[in-house]
């Protein structure tokens, strides 16, 4: 989603899960600190291109507030406005539909399963400040645009 994002409106993407595939094939252990430090290195990217000039779209879960102060942190350092974007889930069949269809260009990990995806969003801690939410069941074109539109807005 991101990517197509970024392609539309000729942004910088950057994938946590890119990253971490990366880490996990120079040898680091599949483990909550190889995950730490690809959010840290996009973080990291992210926070040059804003101070570059670029608009920056970075897919990550995104799944607690540790993790959601990392692209506070780097929007600071940059002195770049950001946005997060919550794409909710579609319905729980469709949901479960694309996640074991999808294929991604991962080498090192595979994609979830349903099981591990259903444990983590148990897990999911609250936003102390509300995103801009969109509901990822509409077709691909109409979250793309909706996205696209957030993010042209905030970066005006």
């Amino acid at each position: 989603m991101g990517e197509a994002v970024a392609r539309r409106i000729g942004a910088v993407w950057l994938s946590v899960d890119d990253v971490e595939d990366a880490l996990l094939g120079a040898g680091l252990a599949s483990d909550w600190t190889t995950g730490v430090a690809a959010y840290e290195a996009v973080a990291a990217a992210a926070a040059e291109n804003l101070r570059l000039g670029h608009v920056v779209i970075v897919d990550a879960v995104n799944d607690s507030e540790p993790a959601r102060d990392t692209w506070r942190r780097a929007a600071e350092a940059a002195a770049a406005s950001f946005v997060f974007v919550l794409l909710t889930a579609p319905p729980e069949h469709e949901h479960r539909r694309r996640l074991e269809g999808r294929a991604r260009r991962l080498s090192h990990q595979s994609e979830p399963t349903w099981e591990q995806v259903q444990a983590r969003a148990r897990r999911y801690e609250p936003w102390h400040e509300p995103p801009v939410s969109i509901d990822s069941g509409q077709p691909l074109d109409v979250v793309v645009d909706e996205v696209a539109a957030i993010v042209n807005r905030t970066a005006s």
